[in-house]
């Protein structure tokens, strides 16, 4: 080999080497542990309702920790579910305005977030324990309620797999779920502009390894048609970055009835509650009184 091959398979494997520590590096921001620097954070004291600490577990013991807004003799609780490196603390728009309609609203964090433990973390596989255990525990409370699951995101792509094999639910509100975790994450890689192949495959090698599971084993789109004939709407922003609008037109086509979507055009991930907030409380309510 001459010279200039030389170099060039010099090159090669540096990139080679190079983008397998990229593929790590992805791997350890989408499922491991992150916290914020300062541990500060709104709770029920800022928006003045009544609320109750509540801790509980997962099904591996990770410690959890929950928020309960509690109308007693209600017929429904609505867990309400974040988004990926968010909080309870971000639901604190959503749940009080939908506890001032009448209902008990349960919210609380997944692992790694918030006041729950740092078990081992994902992007929306180990989390669905979490929401097993958060429907237990709501179910024993109040054996009788109908069971709502409000997820956002992560939370809502969360929501279709543990609701599709969970009969106790009763509906769902879903706002900006992504129909496959792979077009997620090659989203994200074209975002920073950075090569699909080989990164994408690397990100998706290295979770196996690292954190256990494989981006193929977070598909929500394979199960939302089991959440019918339990009433469903879904939500979403025209114009999202992170999950684009594509994932809720596939997720939409793949549930069956009865189902609703409704988008908003000029903003960006999550941002329905934005466009106009007494509005969403009101359409939200809405769905769920029927």
């Amino acid at each position: 080999m001459g010279i200039a091959g030389r170099i060039a398979a010099g090159t090669a494997v540096a990139l080679g080497a190079g983008l397998a520590v990229a593929g790590a590096a992805a791997a350890q921001v989408i499922s491991g542990p992150q916290r914020p620097r300062l541990p500060y954070g709104f709770t029920p004291y800022e928006v003045g309702v009544p609320s109750e600490d509540v801790s509980f577990a997962s099904a591996d013991g990770t410690p959890l920790h929950g928020w309960w807004f509690d109308r007693p003799g209600s017929e429904q609780v609505v867990i309400c579910c974040h988004g990926h490196r968010g909080s309870k603390a971000d639901l604190l728009g959503i749940a009080p305005g939908l506890w001032r309609t009448g209902r008990s609203v349960f919210v609380f964090d997944f692992r790694g977030s918030g006041e729950s433990g740092d078990g081992p973390q994902s992007l929306a596989f180990r989390e669905q324990d979490d929401l097993r255990a958060a429907i237990d525990l709501v179910a024993a409370r109040r054996p009788n309620a109908e069971i709502v699951l409000f997820g956002f995101s992560m939370g809502a792509a969360v929501s279709i797999l543990v609701g599709a094999d969970d009969p106790r639910v009763g509906r769902f509100v879903l706002d900006s779920p992504f129909a496959d975790m792979t077009d997620v994450i090659r989203t994200a890689v074209h975002r920073m502009r950075l090569p699909t192949f080989p990164l994408l495959p690397l990100t998706d090698l290295a979770t196996g390894i690292r954190y256990r599971y494989r981006f193929d084993d977070v598909r929500p789109i394979d199960v939302i048609g089991k959440l019918s004939p339990r009433p469903l709407l879904l939500l979403h922003a025209e114009d999202d970055t992170i999950i684009p609008i594509d994932h809720a037109h596939r997720l939409f086509a793949a549930a069956g009835e009865p189902k609703e979507l409704i988008t908003y055009p000029g903003f960006d991930h999550c941002g329905g509650y934005f466009a106009d907030r007494p509005a969403f409380i009101a359409r939200v309510a809405e769905f769920l009184d029927r």
